[in-house]
């Protein structure tokens, strides 16, 4: 079943259109999500409480690594979609390869995207998005950042043992 949820790029634009005539809010949120740990499940029920429907853009190994590094990603991408896809919250899963989602949101037009409370303004970190999301009458939503909890510490943790 969960395998269902991972999508081709053309399969969810398909699908974002019949959720648009069925009146339901697109929810988008993304990640690297390379060990996934319990923060980015509370992060994805959180963003699912914005709307009918959530779609997880999972980084590409290419894009990993350009983001974290040589090593990483741990999980291959198509491990770390399904893990997700498995997860209830999750209405659908697909892979990306660009370094920040503005492709991906210009596509599929999502009513709500969600990013972690980490990069809200004032103090927060930059979203290069976020004119993207404007744009198109797209709305920021902020959840709940798990502090403690990072797949980088998880990593450090392993290493040290």
């Amino acid at each position: 079943m969960s395998i269902k949820k991972i999508l081709s790029w053309a399969s969810l634009i398909e699908k974002r259109e019949a959720w648009r005539r069925a009146g339901k809010t697109v929810v988008w949120t993304n990640g690297c999500f390379d060990l996934i740990h319990v923060g980015h499940v509370r992060s994805l029920q959180s963003a699912r409480c914005f709307g009918d429907v959530l779609v997880v853009g999972v980084n590409s190994d290419i894009s990993v690594r350009k983001l974290k590094g040589p090593q990483r990603p741990v999980v291959p991408e198509t491990e770390r979609a399904e893990i997700l896809a498995a997860l209830e919250c999750v209405t659908a899963v697909c892979i990306f390869d660009d370094d920040t989602p503005e492709r991906p949101l210009a596509e599929l037009r999502p009513e709500i995207h969600c990013k972690g409370e980490d990069y809200k303004p004032p103090l927060g970190k930059p979203i290069p998005e976020a004119a993207v999301v404007s744009a198109y009458g797209g709305k920021i939503e902020f959840i709940p950042f798990e502090t403690g909890t990072s797949t980088t510490g998880l990593i450090q943790s392993i290493k040290s043992r």
